[in-house]
């Protein structure tokens, strides 16, 4: 099958209107459905942006690739778009983009189309083919131009390499249409300049293609494994590999063929471990391995604090009672299902998952123990980081320890030997030497707030607003909740008014930074800054948990800072609350200016945002 059987005059865009990714993205997807190509709209479209939430497809070189393989499309098709003055795409250059490929396959797309489609993504790898599509003038210049590329690589084979020097190479990708072909193609095209012997296996929608053996393996000068899904490890046992994203073979493929000619990389311990972190073990692949088992941590934390933040929001919509409870049979439900369950699962959820990404499978049951002790000792999410990367490396210690047992015992290692040791040591070093000092660092805050006077009360404004910051939703965050309800018992209605403000704070921040400096944000994390001001406005905390459990040396400073600065305020305007709860439902309940209170709030959002924008780098940093 050839592109120009996918590509057709009618869903050709010689000149796009557009100037924002959104836009571009609405464009492209209104063309196809105009052309017949889709079942539904919207289902196409909301399977385009879930892929970009996963990260951007603008590859650079001036071309983005949005796509997306869904029952909501009809007829597997390709629509082309040119922008001269180029759009930004988000693209990982950090440069604009000029030619626009967005590919609509079917949920059920054979081969043939998807072999098509990957084609498609090699030839782009050639500038002077894009250069041609970027100058047309006419939809058949552009369809003449594809059909000459492809009769320029019909008849070319892979040519089978000397197995001495070879440097192999994995790519793939979550979708496996577009990256995981570029990213191969870019790799040979540039061992062919540096006259290099490479052999890449993709890993693609087709299935697995130019497999590399057990003889390559075994005489390889070096191993590249380019990757943002799970590809099979286990064949490199005690080899030297190098693993990076799939974006890094596309843009730098020098630079990793340099490195695996030399044998560099760290040599891999089977079960996802190896014994340096990832290329060379320099501190800062350390650091991007750490940010690997956090943000898979985070991902799957995700729905679990947005869902659950809803529910508890939409529950204090049908109101609250003078002592805060809910009122509302149906309410009480909703706020059970998300704050008695959902919620529950936040910090076991993060842990488990840190775990699972540093120990692979073995490493979820013993970090999920791990996180729920945490929970249950008031440690609140910081107490999951811990418990997370305590379990995640316990197992793989475990591991190591036990590589030594008989292979007829290799069968209990998964399901026997793994869970029970890792759920052991973990929960005796949390319960042992974690949860006890932050149980009794909680009961101190406690004790030390309640000696408070009402002599300074801007500075126990500043105090209790910023410990509702630090860690959001954890001991500090519930010691300054615990105080201000006291307070309330004891007939001082001050402190809450501040705590609360301090609590609405930093989700409405980072909401607010994702709308002005969306640069510093990947799309993922802008979707989540809409909840956050659901959640700021109804005293979720937990919603800014996400942003700064990825980013905490910024993230939680500009918290801080702008719930202090609510916290002083609410008490420089004397306002007091009678309703031991938090949100704009509770306004009613304000003794004092109900304006003023709610302009404390928004000057305290509008510093942290302002701070997270200078403080954060942008992604393509």
């Amino acid at each position: 099958m050839k592109i120009t059987d996918l590509l057709k005059k009618d869903t050709i865009i010689l000149s796009l209107q557009s100037t924002e990714k959104a836009n571009v993205i609405d464009e492209l997807v209104g063309k196809l459905d105009e052309a017949g190509r889709l079942s539904s709209r919207e289902g196409f479209k909301e399977a385009i942006l879930a892929r970009e939430a996963q990260s951007t497809t603008g590859i650079g070189e001036g071309i983005a690739i949005p796509h997306a393989k869904t029952s909501s499309v009809d007829t597997p098709a390709i629509a082309f778009g040119v922008s001269k003055q180029g759009v930004d795409y988000e693209s990982l250059d950090g440069q604009n983009a000029h030619l626009f490929f967005m590919i609509a396959a079917t949920e059920g797309a054979n081969n043939a189309h998807l072999e098509t489609l990957s084609r498609l993504s090699s030839f782009l790898m050639d500038a002077n083919f894009r250069e041609t599509l970027l100058h047309a003038s006419s939809e058949d210049e552009v369809i003449a131009a594809i059909d000459a590329k492809e009769r320029e690589e019909e008849g070319e084979e892979e040519v089978e390499q000397p197995s001495e020097g070879l440097i192999l190479a994995v790519t793939a990708c979550p979708t496996g249409i577009a990256h995981t072909y570029m990213a191969a193609d870019s790799l040979k095209a540039k061992a062919k300049e540096l006259n290099m012997n490479v052999k890449v296996e993709t890993n693609g929608s087709t299935g697995v293609k130019n497999a590399l053996t057990a003889e390559d393996i075994e005489n390889a000068a070096g191993i590249i494994v380019a990757a943002d899904k799970q590809v099979e490890m286990e064949r490199f046992k005690g080899k030297k590999i190098i693993q990076v994203p799939v974006a890094r073979a596309i843009r730098e493929p020098q630079m990793l063929l340099e490195k695996a000619s030399r044998g560099e990389g760290s040599t891999y311990q089977g079960n996802g471990g190896s014994d340096k972190s990832e290329e060379s073990g320099s501190s800062e692949k350390k650091g991007n391995a750490f940010y690997k088992h956090l943000m898979n941590g985070i991902s799957n934390m995700l729905p679990f604090v947005v869902g659950g933040g809803l529910l508890i929001a939409i529950s204090f919509l049908f109101g609250i009672d003078q002592d805060g409870g809910i009122n509302n049979p149906f309410a009480k439900v909703l706020n059970q299902i998300g704050a008695e369950n959902a919620f529950q699962l936040l910090v076991p959820v993060l842990a488990g998952y840190i775990a699972m990404s540093i120990a692979d499978r073995p490493g979820l049951a013993p970090g999920m123990v791990g996180g729920y002790l945490a929970f249950t000792a008031n440690a609140g999410f910081l107490g999951g980081l811990i418990a997370g990367f305590l379990a995640g490396y316990v197992v793989l210690g475990i591991k190591r320890a036990l590589k030594g047992l008989p292979q007829s015992l290799e069968g209990l290692k998964p399901v026997l030997l793994y869970p029970f040791l890792g759920m052991l040591i973990t929960g005796l070093i949390m319960v042992y030497v974690i949860n006890g000092p932050v149980e009794a660092i909680n009961t101190g805050l406690q004790n030390w707030l309640g000696g408070f006077g009402t002599g300074s009360l801007v500075f126990l404004g500043i105090l209790l607003g910023g410990m509702m910051a630090i860690d959001m939703g954890g001991p500090i965050n519930k010691a300054a909740f615990a105080f201000g309800i006291a307070m309330i018992d004891a007939g001082n209605y001050a402190p809450h008014a501040a705590v609360m403000a301090g609590g609405m704070v930093p989700p409405l921040g980072l909401a607010l930074a994702t709308t002005i400096f969306r640069k510093k944000f990947t799309q993922q994390e802008r979707n989540t800054g809409k909840t956050c001001y659901v959640m700021g406005l109804t005293f979720i905390t937990e919603g800014a948990i996400p942003f700064a459990a990825a980013d905490p040396l910024r993230v939680i400073p500009a918290a801080v800072v702008g719930a202090a600065t609510a916290g002083a305020l609410t008490m420089a305007f004397h306002i007091k609350l009678l309703a031991p709860h938090g949100g704009i439902i509770v306004f009613p309940f304000v003794q004092g200016s109900a304006l003023l209170y709610l302009l404390a709030v928004v000057i305290g959002a509008i510093v942290t945002a302002l701070l997270v924008g200078i403080l954060k780098k942008t992604k393509s940093e």
